[in-house]
């Protein structure tokens, strides 16, 4: 019994290539957002670097008067009284004169404005005043590259994506080391554009990099990959990444995922492997996928370990209590040659069904185990009540049964239907041949006798 590739990945291909949550997972540095003072002695853009070829930058002095005021305001802040750091920083900016606060000072004035404004999740105001601060002439290349790849993420974070890739591109101008992270983000925002060849070309020097340094990719950067391979129809790229997944990640739905791929290269054994490896690690736990890896035994011809699924689902109920499934199992059992186990299966298939076609299939079972009286009863009644798919066939093995039993009239008549059908004419008129043969020779032993 073979079973359609498209009949076992139904809704596999849509799981394959549903959206990947990495896009969704942008969060702001904490870096940038973090309390000024401390940002003022080391400040770092995701462990970025200047470019040498930059100047060094000469930054003007942060006088007292004004770091006491700014340790006011973030004292406030941290201590979760935004409204008390608001005002401080409101009376640093009002009616001041023209350079009473210089370029170094006003840009960690807008830095912790920005910190405050995060923290109450306006991420609009945030956004406006990190742009303040990046304005601000001779302030330190490391908090500039630090607020550029901020200003990049709160532009992701409002789904601005065309702003928030220029603005990391600027940020990548700046910096001779962008890191993965970096990367991740750029992927991001042009998945998020649909130019999936340069998401897929950034998420790759993302999980290169990690590999290079012996480190494991993260999960979802193998996902937003593999995701981007399926949609560019990049199959073998898309089976190595789900490779790496299995490895790093093994679970159900990456050996699901593998298990359909490996199907698409029509890497048959291959596909039963993955679904195999994912059932003996009790990953599988619907009616589907145990039916999905009973029908893919069956295919490969080792019916005895489907019915070993579909039997295990059945008492768990995980597989569906009806009659299809139940045929199924019966099924892999007789193709097994356990039919005496076949039988039973297929009893209750059958008492389950709207028709007789599965009593005439019944029958044919009895007849393999010589129990032809079960098996005139089966055909009979399913004969009767209709719905028999090759009722010509029932007749043939109605007619073996009655043969068997020696009920040789019935036999005749029922080998007679079944000629009627031209597909089974031959059989039939050769069982008849024979049954005249055999009469013709009992005859002669009773006369000889």
């Amino acid at each position: 019994m073979k079973f359609s590739k498209h009949a076992m990945n139904v809704g596999v291909r849509s799981f394959l290539l549903a959206l990947p949550v990495v896009a969704a997972q942008i969060v702001v540095s904490q870096t940038a957002l973090g309390p000024v003072l401390s940002g003022i002695a080391q400040v770092q853009a995701q462990d970025a670097e200047p470019k040498k070829e930059q100047e060094t930058r000469r930054t003007p002095a942060l006088r007292n008067k004004v770091y006491e005021k700014l340790a006011e305001a973030q004292t406030a802040a941290e201590a979760k009284d935004l409204v008390t750091a608001a005002k401080v920083l409101d009376g640093m900016l009002a009616g001041r004169r023209d350079n009473e606060l210089n370029s170094y000072e006003l840009a960690n004035v807008y830095n912790l404005y920005a910190f405050i404004h995060y923290s109450k999740e306006d991420y609009t105001s945030a956004l406006q005043s990190y742009e303040n601060v990046i304005k601000q002439p001779d302030i330190p290349l490391a908090m500039e590259i630090n607020t550029r790849f901020t200003v990049a993420q709160l532009y992701f974070v409002q789904e601005r994506w065309a702003d928030g890739i220029d603005a990391l591109q600027k940020w990548f101008d700046m910096t001779d080391t962008p890191n993965a992270t970096a990367y991740v983000l750029m992927a991001q925002g042009y998945y998020q554009l649909k130019d999936y060849d340069k998401a897929l070309q950034n998420i790759n020097i993302a999980i290169d990099d990690f590999d290079a340094k012996g480190k494991i990719p993260k999960e979802q950067w193998y996902n937003l990959a593999r995701f981007l391979y399926a949609e560019k129809n990049m199959t073998n790229e898309a089976v190595a990444t789900l490779q790496q997944l299995v490895t790093y990640y093994p679970k159900k739905q990456y050996w699901v995922q593998l298990s359909f791929m490996y199907s698409e290269m029509n890497e048959e054994a291959l596909q039963l492997g993955a679904m195999e490896t994912a059932y003996v690690q009790n990953m599988l736990e619907k009616d589907g996928e145990y039916r999905n890896i009973a029908s893919l035994f069956l295919n490969a011809d080792v019916p005895y370990k489907a019915s070993l699924v579909l039997q295990e689902g059945l008492e768990q109920e995980i597989v569906q209590d009806n009659s299809k499934n139940w045929e199924l199992l019966a099924g892999a059992l007789r193709q097994a040659q356990e039919v005496d186990d076949a039988i039973p299966a297929m009893e209750k298939a059958a008492s389950m069904s709207d028709d007789g076609d599965l009593y005439a299939r019944l029958g044919n079972i009895y007849l393999d185990a010589d129990q032809n009286e079960n098996a005139i009863e089966a055909i009979t009644k399913g004969l009767n009540r209709g719905g028999v798919k090759r009722a010509d066939n029932a007749r043939l093995v109605l007619g073996m049964a009655y043969f068997n039993t020696k009920q040789y009239a019935k036999a005749r008549d029922a080998f007679r239907a079944a000629a009627r059908d031209e597909r089974s004419k031959k059989y039939a008129d050769q069982w008849i041949a024979y049954m005249n043969s055999e009469l013709a020779r009992q005859k002669s032993l009773a006369a000889e006798g």
